[in-house]
């Protein structure tokens, strides 16, 4: 697989005019290429970064910090191709310094098709399809877990939405899908794996980004919530089922819920994974819109009083208005 780089020049005077509140008015702009609840992928339109999807993360106070991240990522990755048997499009990654001396990391992968990715593609696909995609998905994630039941020390999470994931040589004009159709994984910026029971990403990494009025708050109440559940598979695949409320698809909940039940009882009954209900999934996704609304607003008002109260700088990237039912 080829190792993708870029011009650390060029990232580094992205860096110096960028504007996170409108990182298209940049002084080199930047086009979004999709917002998740915490992040932001985004193309840089400069030469030397064309064709590549760019995560930025500016979580780090020292290099040290940085260089242990790349480590577990690096390991991630290697251990998701190469020994869980995933596939991930050409990635690498970048850090470079700011003029204050704190290091920016970057994720760098291949910018794929748009209409390939999972919950762009649900727009072309039918309730068969998109039933078909679904279950392409849960057999990619059965990888994981049957990995994880093969190891003694290890143990590998990921997060299964179906906007994680892309379809190889997806044509928008003729979606068709097949047993034979390959997907490829796109979230390991966040590298969630465990050795003999203890997480290898620090967990204050999480923290970082959050308002400094609510850190104690999350450490205390969500932070155990957010590292352990994508170990769980059930609770993967309930997330993955729930926001299809979010992709604007909520007619196939029904539906999906059938076809996790009957992938559980027919495909990985050695998991010993109990049922999915419906009620549970909707309870599941009003929970975590609640959450993650009150996250992002408390979030957008930290980012105000640092700007124009404390006259400081807001390095990250927040999400615009998510569309939710």
């Amino acid at each position: 697989m080829p190792y993708l780089q870029a011009d650390l020049e060029v990232l580094k005077e992205f860096e110096r005019g960028l504007d996170p509140r409108h990182p298209e008015k940049s002084l080199i702009p930047a086009q979004i290429l999709g917002y998740g609840e915490i992040s932001t992928v985004f193309e840089i339109q400069a030469g030397g970064l064309e064709g590549l999807a760019c995560k930025r993360l500016p979580v780090f106070r020292t290099r040290d910090e940085a260089e242990a991240y790349r480590g577990i990522y690096e390991e991630y990755n290697r251990i998701l191709r190469d020994e869980v048997g995933l596939q991930l499009p050409a990635h690498g990654h970048a850090e470079i310094l700011k003029d204050d001396g704190r290091p920016v990391f970057f994720i760098l992968q291949e910018k794929l098709p748009p209409a390939s990715i999972g919950n762009r593609a649900l727009a072309f696909l039918d309730r068969e399809k998109a039933l078909a995609l679904v279950l392409l998905v849960l057999r990619e994630l059965r990888k994981v877990w049957d990995y994880n039941r093969s190891q003694g020390a290890l143990e590998v999470a990921l997060d299964g939405q179906i906007s994680n994931w892309s379809i190889v040589g997806f044509d928008p004009g003729n979606p068709h899908l097949d047993e034979d159709t390959r997907l490829l994984y796109l979230d390991t910026s966040t590298p969630l794996f465990r050795v003999a029971g203890k997480e290898q990403l620090d967990p204050e990494l999480f923290l970082r980004s959050a308002p400094s009025f609510l850190v104690w708050v999350i450490r205390l109440f969500f932070l155990e919530d957010v590292m352990t559940r994508y170990y769980h598979f059930r609770l993967v695949v309930t997330d993955l089922i729930a926001n299809f409320y979010k992709e604007q698809r909520p007619e196939l909940i029904p539906d999906l819920v059938a076809l996790a039940n009957r992938f559980f009882a027919e495909e990985v009954p050695h998991l010993g994974l109990s049922p999915i209900a419906e009620k549970g999934v909707v309870s599941y996704y009003r929970e975590d819109v609640l959450i993650w609304s009150l996250y992002l607003g408390l979030r957008k008002l930290d980012r105000f009083l640092r700007t124009r109260v404390l006259r400081r700088e807001y390095p990250y990237i927040l999400p615009r208005r998510i569309k939710r039912r």
